[in-house]
C-alpha cells in the first residue's frame, strides 16, 4: 500500500495546512463542544434558579409570603438567597418579607443576625435599609447580646452622609433603647449628635431632628439624663421646618413637667 505523499509545505496528506492530524483536529472538536455543552449547562442552573426564586411566590405579597414561611422554615433559605438575585421584583420583594418576619417573629430570624449585619455593607442602599431595621427588630431576641457587639458597627452609619440611611437608624432607635435598656445612655449621646453631624443640607437635618424626636419619645421615662434631651428638643422651637418644630411642642407638653 502507497504511503501519502508529503506536500508542498512539508506535511502529511492526513493533516491540514498547519500540520495537525486529522485525529487531533478531530479531539479539538469534541473538547470545544463538550465546553460549550458545560456553558450551556451552567447557563441553564443559573437560569433555573432565577426561575424557581421567581415563580417560587410568584403573585404573592410579602405579606402573605412571610405567613407562609413562618409556617414552614424550611423556606427560610429561599428568602435570603432571593437577597442576591439580578431580579429587582425578587430582590427587594424577599428584603421586605423577611423585615415583616423579623416584626412578627424575630426569634425565627435571630441566627441570621451575622448575615444582616454583613448586609449593612452592601452598596445596594435598599438591602442595607431593610438590614437596619431587621436588626433593629432583632434586639428583642438577642440573647446572645451580639448587638452590643456590633454596635459601632451599626451606628457608624449615623454618620456617612444619607438622610435616608441616618433616618432608618434613628427610627430604629427607639425600639433598640426599649430592646436593650443597657445601651439606653450610649444611644442617646448618639442621637444628641445629629445637630453636628454631616448631611447633605440643613433641611435634611431638620428632617432627622424631627426623627430624633420621635425616638427620645419611645423611651424617654427611661433615659436618666433628661435635662440634655429636653435643652435639644427646647432648641427645636426655633426649628424652621414646621413639622419638627409642632413635635418638639408635643414632646415638651407631655414630658417637660415630669
Amino acid at each position: 500500500m502507497e504511503r501519502s505523499k508529503p506536500n508542498q509545505t512539508g506535511t502529511n496528506n492526513s493533516s491540514n495546512g498547519f500540520g495537525i492530524h486529522w485525529r487531533t483536529r478531530f479531539r479539538i472538536a469534541k473538547i470545544l463542544l463538550n465546553n460549550k455543552k458545560i456553558s450551556i449547562t451552567i447557563t441553564g442552573v443559573k437560569r433555573l434558579k432565577k426561575d424557581v426564586l421567581s415563580s417560587l411566590f410568584e403573585n404573592e405579597k410579602p405579606e402573605d409570603i412571610a405567613e407562609k414561611v413562618m409556617e414552614n422554615h424550611d423556606l427560610l433559605p429561599k428568602l435570603t438567597m432571593g437577597l442576591s438575585s439580578t431580579n429587582p421584583r425578587v430582590k427587594f420583594g424577599f428584603a421586605k418579607t423577611l423585615r415583616i418576619i423579623s416584626e412578627k417573629n424575630p426569634k425565627m430570624l435571630y441566627s441570621k443576625i451575622d448575615f444582616f449585619f454583613n448586609l449593612l455593607d452592601s452598596e445596594n442602599n435598599i438591602l442595607k435599609w431593610n438590614a437596619i431595621d431587621i436588626i433593629a427588630n432583632l434586639t428583642t431576641a438577642d440573647s446572645h447580646n451580639k448587638f452590643n457587639k456590633l454596635f459601632k458597627k451599626f451606628y457608624k452609619h449615623l454618620h456617612e452622609g444619607s438622610l435616608i440611611t441616618a433616618g432608618h437608624i434613628v427610627d430604629s432607635s427607639g425600639r433598640i433603647a426599649l430592646s436593650k435598656p443597657e445601651l439606653k445612655d450610649t444611644i442617646t449621646e448618639e442621637l444628641l449628635a445629629v445637630e453636628e453631624i454631616p448631611l447633605p443640607s440643613e433641611e435634611c437635618r431638620d428632617i432627622l431632628i424631627g426623627k430624633t424626636i420621635n425616638a427620645f419619645s419611645a423611651y424617654y421615662n427611661r433615659i436618666e439624663n433628661k435635662e440634655r434631651v429636653l435643652t435639644f428638643v427646647e432648641r427645636q422651637l426655633k426649628n424652621s421646618r414646621t413639622s419638627t418644630k409642632a413635635k418638639a411642642e408635643k414632646f415638651l407638653k407631655k414630658f417637660q413637667k415630669q
